[in-house]
């Protein structure tokens, strides 16, 4: 029985260290696993820290991008790149507990396919965070029809026959958080309460979160499409509506429309609506242009 963490890192030179040593700590029953350091591109002393852990045990391996690629293209190259019965993927700044790799572990020994894990919120997380976390959730199950528990985290172990489905994936971009839901399988969760930052700050800023919301929507729902078409319908028919007003002021009333502000008031609107659509069509367009120049995820400078 092999096992394989991938620990993507992304300017995370004070924390790799003791993130190794305390997988290495919870790995103790489990002597056939392996540690895959993915470099997102780091530009500290990251990929230093990398070869040095490496050099010294036998256990780690490493890849090291060209640039940065992001959070999601590191999984998916860890775990393209791992072969193992099964892969672990969490972050090195220690916010995934490594003493939760056993009950993984054990979950998965019990047939589960996919063991993922639930971020509960401590006490000392902020009510901004609870509420952003909480509507990124809910907006993002509303739009793109999956079903992805609130506090739903990268922190999962995933069988060897899930892996060979993320390797086979022709999509680019893919969003795990999201196929990890999609892709079916038996699946158990496993709720957790997240340790304090050993070092460093978040990588995950508000607009880092609304961008990756907004890519797994677009990426597996057609639901915006639609919410563009029904406004546009709406948008036509209060049109009608004030146009047959406006008709009727004029001929039977013969009350002389005064001012442009009605025309201002309906052209705004008119046109906000327009360009929302305008915009939810570009995505998707802009998705489609991509894909079709098949470029790769990432691109791997080194590897030990």
């Amino acid at each position: 029985m092999s096992i394989c963490i991938v620990v993507p890192a992304y300017n995370e030179a004070d924390s790799l260290k003791e993130c190794c040593q305390q997988i290495a700590k919870a790995m103790k029953k489990f002597p056939d696993y392996s540690i895959l350091l993915v470099d997102d591109g780091s530009t500290d002393d990251t990929l230093k820290i990398i070869k040095r852990l490496a050099a010294d045990d036998k256990h780690i391996s490493y890849l090291s991008f060209a640039r940065n690629f992001g959070h999601q293209a590191a999984l998916r190259a860890g775990i393209v790149h791992s072969v193992a019965d099964a892969i672990i993927t969490m972050d090195a700044d220690l916010q995934h507990p490594p003493r939760l790799l056993p009950e993984l572990i054990k979950y998965w020994q019990e047939g589960n396919d996919i063991v993922y894990t639930r971020r509960k919120s401590g006490p000392e997380t902020s009510v901004f965070k609870r509420l952003s976390s909480r509507w990124f959730y809910r907006v993002l199950n509303r739009l793109s029809g999956l079903t992805i528990d609130e506090g739903a985290a990268d922190f999962r172990l995933i069988d060897a026959r899930v892996a060979q489905v993320v390797r086979d994936l022709p999509e680019p971009n893919l969003f795990l958080r999201g196929f990890m839901s999609w892709v079916g399988f038996r699946v158990y969760a496993l709720e957790y309460t997240p340790d304090a930052r050993f070092a460093g700050t978040s990588k995950y800023s508000l607009g880092k979160m609304l961008t990756l919301a907004l890519h797994g929507v677009t990426q597996f729902s057609m639901k915006p499409l639609r919410l563009a078409n029904i406004l546009g319908s709406v948008s036509v028919l209060l049109g009608l509506v004030y146009g047959c007003y406006a008709v009727w002021d004029r001929v039977v009333s013969h009350n002389a429309i005064s001012g442009w502000t009605s025309v201002i008031v309906t052209i705004l609107i008119m046109g906000g609506v327009q360009l929302v659509m305008l915009g939810i069509i570009g995505e998707y367009i802009g998705r489609t242009f991509v894909q079709t120049k098949q470029r790769p995820d990432y691109i791997i400078k080194e590897k030990g």
